[in-house]
């Protein structure tokens, strides 16, 4: 995967320096224009995937060259930066295609926030997603497999693609959901349009309704500012909701009305916003016992899922193995700078006849770390059942497995019903960040400053949450 291009368009020159340092130094390529009509004629004729401009500038400003720009590449994301902005310019600058609007001077975490889910999108929409026996490409993201159900699947994305009906995808943890909803969106009628993403089992429960509805100022507390929530955002584009069964009662009711008004109101508003968005749905929950339970809505799962496409679990397909094993060998071979990946016969049978609960992703999991031990050499059934074991030992102290992190999170949750007095959610969040910490510093055999370029943090910051979690480093802290 390229290095994510950035382009800063601002005319103070001292700050355009200090912003293109400190996206330098977490990785990104940056590219600095000091006249807005120069950076929107850069933006034109080559490619990024994130423009950064400030609103006040001589000649074109700022809200122009969103305005211009968006019409001219709708799927490029923009942050609108400005020292003197009100609320009715935050609200322009995201009708007319900004992706954020930030007051300087901005916070820095949030900044780097920003841009990061920022470029996300924007690869989300770019990188396209392929199907069907292995590309030979790792670096185009497909959906690898040709056996019956993957077939099915296949004609159920040609089937849905061109309609603008909400679609639900179904299946469980690992299984691709996200890749399907991309493959969606780019076979589909609006691929020319906006693609955001929302995971809502990632975001809080009370900043979930202002983050896809938007809030008005005052709306509560902390809501200094008008802010357009995603739907908005996506207007004549497409909004994918992750995790849909995690939404609150509440949050569920006013999504249902959203898709059956096609109108939105901000929180704390009393304006009616017509918005024309094409929504798709995943989850890996069993809604209707969801609703047996009175835990999901019956009207929203019936709204929802006019179209369903549901993935098949990695153990019934066991015939696309050999494939994946070879894509995903391919693509961490690159990825991790390494030799070998190539599986002898024993050991693709011996994936062959597992179980898979963490499906394609734990799949992919296990042949990474194999790979990297192999040390170059054709991988042993031997070493596969060994990296398998030792992740179904770390599973036996810590639910949170290669498949996930359900088991901690159900081990929580029954303690907590049981009387017990945990912070549920901080264990959690704990539990997530000590493993992203520990699969990075591996990935990147001790080096602390790959490990911190990958994540997009200061080496500062990666050094003191290794100590804290007490993970080996090597001493060898250049980038090599």
């Amino acid at each position: 995967m390229s290095t994510p291009r950035v382009l800063i368009v601002e005319d103070d020159e001292r700050s355009a320096l200090s912003l293109e340092r400190l996206l330098k130094s977490q990785g990104y390529s940056v590219a600095l224009e000091l006249q807005g009509d120069r950076g929107f004629e850069r933006a034109i004729q080559e490619s990024f995937d994130l423009v950064i401009t400030d609103f006040r500038m001589p000649g074109l400003d700022g809200l122009r060259l969103v305005r211009q720009l968006h019409e001219r590449k709708p799927r490029l994301p923009m942050i609108l930066m400005t020292a003197f902005g009100t609320t009715e310019t935050a609200i322009e600058a995201t009708k007319h295609g900004a992706y954020e609007y930030i007051l300087k001077p901005f916070d820095v975490a949030e900044m780097l926030e920003t841009v990061k889910r920022a470029v996300a999108g924007a690869r989300c929409m770019s990188e396209r997603v392929e199907w069907g026996e292995d590309t030979g490409n790792p670096d185009v993201e497909a959906i690898i497999g040709n056996s019956r159900p993957m077939q099915a699947v296949y004609k159920e994305i040609g089937r849905v693609a061109e309609t603008t009906a909400t679609v639900l995808i179904r299946g469980e943890t690992g299984t691709g959901k996200e890749l399907v909803a991309r493959a969606i969106y780019q076979h589909g009628n609006r691929a020319d349009r906006q693609f955001i993403a929302v995971n809502c089992a990632a975001i809080p429960e009370n900043l979930l309704e202002s983050e896809l509805f938007g809030h008005e100022r005052g709306a509560f507390t902390g809501a200094d500012s008008k802010r357009v929530g995603r739907f908005e955002q996506a207007h004549e584009g497409t909004l994918f909701l992750d995790e849909i069964g995690d939404m609150t009662l509440f949050t569920q009711a006013k999504l249902l009305r959203v898709l059956q008004d096609k109108v939105v109101r901000r929180v704390g508003g009393r304006e009616n916003i017509s918005i024309d968005v094409r929504v798709i749905a995943a989850t890996h929950r069993n809604l209707e016992q969801m609703i047996a339970e009175r835990q999901f809505r019956e009207d929203l799962y019936y709204r929802l899922g006019a179209l369903v496409i549901q993935l098949p679990p990695l153990r019934d397909r066991s015939d696309d193995i050999p494939a994946l094993s070879r894509y995903f060998l391919n693509r961490s071979q690159k990825e991790l700078n390494c030799l070998g990946g190539s599986l002898e016969p024993d050991a693709l049978q011996w994936l062959r006849e597992q179980k898979w609960p963490g499906n394609v992703r734990q799949l992919e999991n296990v042949l990474r770390q194999a790979l990297l031990a192999s040390h170059g050499f054709p991988i042993r059934s031997e070493l596969i059942q060994t990296v398998f074991s030792r992740a179904n030992e770390k599973s036996v102290h810590s639910p949170a497995q290669a498949g996930g992190i359900e088991g901690l999170m159900d081990e929580l949750l029954a303690q907590a019903k049981g009387g017990a007095d945990l912070d549920v959610h901080a264990r959690v969040f704990e539990e997530m960040e000590r493993q992203l910490f520990s699969r990075a510093i591996r990935l990147a055999q001790g080096n602390q400053a790959k490990a911190a370029r990958w994540l997009k943090m200061s080496r500062q910051t990666v050094r003191e949450k290794l100590q804290n979690f007490g993970l080996k480093t090597s001493n060898d802290e250049s980038d090599t």
